[in-house]
């Protein structure tokens, strides 16, 4: 494979699919697609050029392609996943090892959701049940911390902003080293930077922003008796108007009746808002380091 230094070589990116087989027949049959094949749809819009591979984290035997090495790549992804941090079971202890690899490897790494949250367990942070419960369907006002606004990750990202957000699990503890980027009132890490190790670097968030409004509406729709039983919906009927509202925002962006019903605005119904993170974390970190590598 080609080597980071090596300029002229397109972009290699691993996306790493936290998603447990289960779990990833879940999501395909109620959207289509798993965690991972979701972030490689939206890497191969971002980044045209790049070369993506994806592995199975969580799963038995999950290796990287024949030849390849952590190190050789530009970036990794973590994606979201069911899965409890705080229970230590076969799946999460390949996950955080999987992670802790990464960081000695040195390539920069960026997650959502489940993927903050490994991170931060291999970093030696810790994970919990969100005290303040279930964030569902939108993570709303969420604001940047004095040390988020002038972070590159949340570049372009105004002082409050909503996002896609599925989660019942949060950050408890960051690690040493680490720096909160942003939070709101139901989730104290929305935005996280994590050094870890000699070259570890990490960024991440709790909330979705590769997710398209399809996705967040059809994860609803799975968790409906998770809702009811929660209290934020009384009803199946009920879960199934919103979300049916939220794909129909999602066919029709332009419609602001809908988007006024739901309470958003252009950074959850515009696609490039809503991916911000993603895009700075490739243009603010990956390349200048692809780039530093190269003049090494």
């Amino acid at each position: 494979m080609s080597h980071p230094s090596d300029m002229t070589a397109p972009l290699r990116f691993l996306i790493a699919e936290n998603e447990p087989p289960s779990a990833r027949a879940k999501r395909r049959e109620s959207v289509g697609r798993s965690s991972g094949e979701t972030y490689l749809t939206v890497l191969k819009v971002l980044a045209p050029t790049a070369h993506c591979d994806r592995i199975k984290s969580a799963d038995v035997g999950s290796a990287l392609p024949s030849g390849a090495a952590l190190a050789g790549y530009d970036g990794v992804f973590l994606t979201g996943s069911p899965l409890h941090l705080y229970q230590e079971t076969a799946e999460t202890r390949r996950e955080v090892g999987f992670m802790r690899a990464v960081f000695e490897s040195g390539t920069p790494a960026f997650g959502s959701c489940a993927g903050l949250q490994v991170a931060t367990v291999a970093a030696g942070g810790s994970v919990r049940r969100n005290a303040n419960g279930r964030e569902a369907a939108f993570a709303r006002r969420i604001t940047p911390t004095e040390a988020g606004r002038s972070h590159p990750l949340l570049d372009g990202r105004p002082a409050s902003f909503d996002a896609p957000a599925v989660h019942t699990d949060e950050v408890e503890t960051l690690p040493a080293g680490a720096s909160l980027l942003a939070s709101n009132r139901v989730t104290g890490v929305q935005a996280a930077d994590i050094r870890f190790g000699p070259d570890g670097v990490f960024w991440g968030v709790q909330y979705h922003p590769e997710l398209g409004l399809d996705e967040v509406a059809a994860a609803l729709r799975r968790q409906a008796e998770d809702l009811i039983e929660d209290g934020l919906a009384r009803s199946h009927a009920e879960v199934a108007a919103y979300a049916e509202e939220i794909e129909s925002l999602h066919l029709n962006p332009e419609r602001r009746d809908l988007a006024w019903r739901l309470g958003l605005d252009e950074q959850v119904t515009n696609k490039d808002e809503r991916q911000t993170e993603l895009r700075n974390f490739i243009g603010h970190l990956v390349k200048p380091r692809r780039s530093e590598r190269g003049r090494a």
